[in-house]
Order: C-alpha cells, then structure tokens, then sequence
C-alpha cells in the first residue's frame, strides 16, 4: 500500500526550488539542512523520480521538479488560506486577511485605510500583497483584492469604486531645466519616464489615448512606483495617478486638458468569504477608503 507523502515534503520541495539550496531552504523553514535532505529525498522515492541535480550554482530543478512545482505552490496556496480562516472566529472581527494591490495602490493608498480599519479592530491582522501581478482569488492566493483589471472569473463579490485619472506629470525642477511641453507632439523633445517591454496594456494605452506611436522612454522601468519615484525625483515627464500628484506641490500636471487615462478599479472579493465578518469588515472599509480617494482623485 503506498503512503501519501507528507505536505512537509512539498513544502521543503519548493522551498529549495526557490531558496536555490538545502541550506537556504533550512533557514527559510527554520529546520536543519538534514532534515530538508530527507523530505526531498522522501518525495523523490514516492513518485519514483529525481528532482535536482548538484552544480556550481545550487541545486537545478529536474524536468520532474518543474511539472511538480505548480501542485506544491497550489498546494502551498491553499494551506495558507486554511490558516487565515482558521484564524477568525466568527463572532468577532479578528484573524488575519491577505489583501492583493498593485504597488502603487498598495504603498500610496492603502495604509491609511487598512490603518484606520485597525485602529477600529485591534485583533484584526492584514496581509498586504504589493504587487501588480493579479492574484487568484478562487483559488485563495489573497482574501480581497484591489484590481486595476475588470474581474472576469465568476463566484466573486465586485464593487467597482470608478475610474481613477492619470495624467502626465513632472517635478517643478525638471520643467525649470527643459520647459513646459504645450502640445503632446512637445513629448518628443523631452525625458520621458515609461516602461521597458510593449506590453498588452502598453500597447492598448498606445492605440487608444493621443501618444505619438513612435515616442520614446529614455528612463525605462516595468515598476509603477519605481516610475512615481522617477518622476517624484525630476528624472524627467511620465503618468501618475492625478490624486497622488495633488498632494506633491512640485508635481505639475501638464498637457491637462489634452490627455487623461481613466484607471478602472474595483474591490473583489470570492463570495465564500462574505459571511466572514473579518473578511466583510475589510471589504468595506477598502470600498469606503477608495471612494473617498476616488473622490479626490476627480474633485467630486
């Protein structure tokens, strides 16, 4: 009769799949590099295949390993969100909530909100995940999200909280230096802050809004908040969130009246959680919050 092998098994696996090593995938557990040998070495005999391979530079994942690696991060997934329900009681607002934001929201937008609703529920722990990769929330990789994206998947509360607008904006210094552009053809001849790849979006944003098809960013970087920092910094004129740059005096916001990109964002949450009332009480303070910061993005 064969034995399931245990969940600390896949958990040491993609560990050291991604630590690299035993030893960096012990200190990230907390166990001994030992015992993490023996948990590879257990799973490799229970499904009959070898999973790394020794080199100069660590331990390289087999072909084996790779096929295996999605289960254990699913795996890893689920076992996580089985610890934050299992963390709140029903009865009160407590326990842990993972919230998923893209960066900027997350660092520019979210801790006053997620403070306040601390402030009003000291046992309620947050989880933010800052990153502009969306996360599953059917399969539980976060408890709520903020999406810039539409929600396509189905069994998930959504409230859409509008359209945030974002404009071209610069540091006062920058525009000392090189001069205030009038026209978008203007763009041409100034440092424009913009991402490194032509992504989907880049290349929708392209078609659909009056950017010159041949304009060119002379500080490239696929981070939003390391592009805020550029422009926060004077390195020169790219998009920003328009409530964000009301609050900087030195940021200008240029060619006002000739460009906007409406930033669709909603709150989404997966309808299982809805009777959670730590979950529920979250929900509705990032709704409330982001109203609110929607309403000072567009000075309604």
């Amino acid at each position: 009769m064969s034995i399931e092998p245990s969940w600390d098994f896949y958990r040491s696996f993609l560990t050291v799949i991604q630590q690299g090593s035993l030893s960096a995938a012990a200190r990230e557990l907390g166990l001994t590099q030992p015992t993490i040998g023996r948990h590879v070495d257990a799973l490799e005999k229970a499904i009959g295949a070898e999973l790394f391979i020794r080199s100069p530079s660590g331990l390289l994942p087999t072909d084996a390993a790779q096929a295996l690696k999605p289960y254990a991060e699913t795996l890893a997934a689920t076992t996580a969100a089985l610890l934050r329900t299992a963390s709140g009681e029903r009865e009160r607002v407590a326990g842990t909530v993972r919230v998923s934001a893209s960066e900027v929201i997350a660092v520019e937008v979210l801790p006053k909100i997620l403070g306040s609703l601390q402030d009003a529920y000291p046992e309620l722990q947050i989880e933010l995940s800052a990153s502009d990769v969306i996360e599953d929330l059917v399969n539980r990789e976060a408890d709520i999200a903020v999406r810039m994206a539409e929600p396509q998947q189905g069994a998930l509360i959504v409230r859409r909280i509008g359209d945030i607008p974002i404009g071209f904006h610069a540091h006062r210094c920058y525009l000392e230096r090189h001069g205030n552009p009038q026209t978008i053809a203007d763009l041409a001849n100034h440092r424009l802050i913009g991402f490194d790849r032509q992504t989907a979006y880049v290349r929708m944003v392209m078609k659909r809004y009056p950017v010159p098809a041949d304009i060119k960013f002379s500080y490239r970087t696929d981070s939003n908040l390391a592009q805020l920092c550029a422009i926060r910094a004077g390195v020169g004129i790219g998009l920003c969130q328009i409530g964000l740059a009301r609050e900087n005096p030195d940021l200008v916001h240029i060619l006002s009246d000739a460009f906007s990109i409406p930033l669709g964002t909603w709150v989404v949450m997966h309808e299982s959680l809805k009777t959670s009332p730590r979950c529920r009480a979250t929900f509705d303070a990032l709704v409330r919050g982001l109203q609110a910061y929607h309403r000072h993005c567009t000075g309604t």
